[in-house]
């Protein structure tokens, strides 16, 4: 619906602005307005590191054009909505909130790969949100709550439930949809309980698998504070400033690599920790018992993750069978993904063994686990190529919901733009359908059939093609158990 005007507010705060030592702590309440407040500007961004991207060499600020300074009034979210607020029948509309990724340790809802018009034109209220990453966000602090930047999300949802009715949204169908590390937080919310009351379905793209036992989220953090000379307190943290504290959170990864099988994520210092008190087990055992049941839920993966992480590397230097012990496969595990993919360069094999154990797997784990347990559960995976040599690549298929050839991990997608627009218009009319009613239009993901959506051009149904890798693992991974 080209023609259907949208009305943006941007920049609205959702919780308290972070000075002193409620930079470490949960999130409070935003403070009221009596005058009118303009809306008409992104707000400031959470304060985070640029990071270099393997797909274009470019730094996640330049890739997304992060607007204006970082600073304490950064928990904001936007909102887009349709002129005339209302569905056919006089309601309001559904409500879908935007979860960014960013490996926990950046990104931002300000950027215009993630702008909302064309979700909001499709009939939807769009709302993206802004939460703490890095040592702010996840990081171990003694007297401060786990997790705060899945708090800060949790603190959104909640405005959402409180105001989203006077953007013309309906507070009783709230979807949650996200990519990778926002993926990874909408599990952690459904598998720890604690989505009942603050949304109804949710949309998990390329959730991970960073899950962080609370013991080595603290030596890391103590690592860190011992650098920096400070106590692992919130008051004493709060003396010490953002940017010291980014040029040290990632350097305990020096040590956690250097003997990876004591860590469970030597690569990756920032992840959701299993505090006991948001979650105290893999999401997809919980979803097994079932947690979260009630909540309709989408889970998804791109056919090659892990390309974006290996795009520069040198496909003579491929080395399969190491990158397979590195993830915790035994020798026999690589004979099996090649009996199962014939004919598969070292080079691929190593992009998906990584893919599977970074991204596909969990995203699978989870709706398997769901559907058994009698959720309504949807799952997909995108395909789609076109002339791209680095295929279906971590993020890509974010790009296509939003209906933006651009942004953060899109940055080629215009030279296509036939296939782009098609593809593009079908994954935005699921998300958006779904949101509407919980049936994004393809069918269940069940016990009797696992049926998938595959998106491509045209997009298919098949039977899920994450089963085999899943059976691979099932017999060759040293914690296999755990991956049921």
């Amino acid at each position: 619906m080209p023609d259907v005007e949208v009305v943006a507010f941007l920049g609205i705060p959702y919780a308290a602005p972070l000075h002193g030592a409620l930079r470490f702590q949960a999130p409070l309440p935003a403070p009221g307005w009596a005058d009118v407040r303009e809306a008409r500007e992104f707000g400031v961004w959470v304060p985070q590191q640029a990071i270099p991207s393997a797909v274009s060499g470019a730094t996640t600020g330049e890739l997304a054009d992060l607007r204006g300074a970082s600073g304490p009034e950064c928990l904001t979210l936007n909102v887009w909505t349709p002129r005339s607020r209302h569905d056919a029948d006089g309601e309001g509309l559904p409500v879908l909130v935007w979860v960014h990724g960013g490996g926990f340790v950046g990104g931002s809802a300000n950027t215009p790969g993630f702008d909302g018009t064309k979700l909001a034109r499709a009939g939807v209220v769009l709302v993206s949100v802004n939460y703490r990453v890095g040592y702010e966000g996840f990081g171990w602090v003694r007297d401060a709550p786990w997790n705060r930047g899945v708090l800060d999300q949790l603190a959104a949802l909640r405005w959402v439930q409180d105001n989203i009715a006077a953007f013309g949204g309906d507070p009783g169908r709230v979807t949650v949809f996200g990519q990778s590390a926002g993926a990874t937080s909408i599990a952690t919310v459904i598998a720890g309980g604690r989505a009942g009351g603050v949304f109804h379905r949710g949309i998990v793209q390329s959730p991970g698998n960073v899950f962080v036992p609370p013991e080595e989220a603290r030596a890391v953090s103590t690592m860190i504070t011992e650098e920096l000379g400070v106590a692992p307190t919130a008051e004493a943290l709060a003396a010490v400033p953002t940017g010291a504290i980014h040029d040290v959170q990632w350097n305990p990864v020096a040590v956690m690599s250097a003997d990876p099988e004591a860590w469970s994520h030597p690569n990756s210092p920032y992840g959701v920790v299993l505090d006991g008190e948001l979650l105290d087990e893999l999401p997809w055992a919980a979803m097994r018992r079932g947690v979260g049941r009630s909540i309709d839920l989408i889970c998804g993966c791109t056919a090659a993750e892990a390309r974006m992480f290996t795009a520069n590397l040198d496909p003579v230097d491929a080395d399969p069978a190491g990158v397979a012990r590195g993830v915790g496969l035994a020798p026999a595990a690589v004979d099996a993904y090649r009996h199962a993919r014939p004919g598969i360069t070292d080079s691929d094999l190593s992009t998906l063994v990584l893919s599977d154990a970074f991204f596909r797997l969990p995203a699978h784990r989870s709706a398997r686990a769901h559907a058994e347990a009698g959720g309504r559960t949807f799952f997909y995976e995108f395909d789609w190529v076109g002339d791209r040599v680095l295929g279906a690549y971590h993020g890509l298929d974010q790009s296509f919901v939003f209906g933006l050839p651009t942004g953060p991990l899109g940055w080629d997608l215009g030279a296509q733009p036939g296939e782009f627009d098609t593809l593009s218009t079908a994954m935005r009319s699921a998300w958006t359908q779904f949101a509407a009613s919980g049936d994004p239009g393809w069918p269940r993901y069940r016990p009797d059939e696992w049926l998938t959506r595959i998106w491509d051009l045209p997009p298919t149904v098949g039977v899920d093609p994450t089963a085999v890798s899943a059976e691979i693992w099932q017999r060759h991974h040293r914690t296999a158990t755990s991956h049921r």
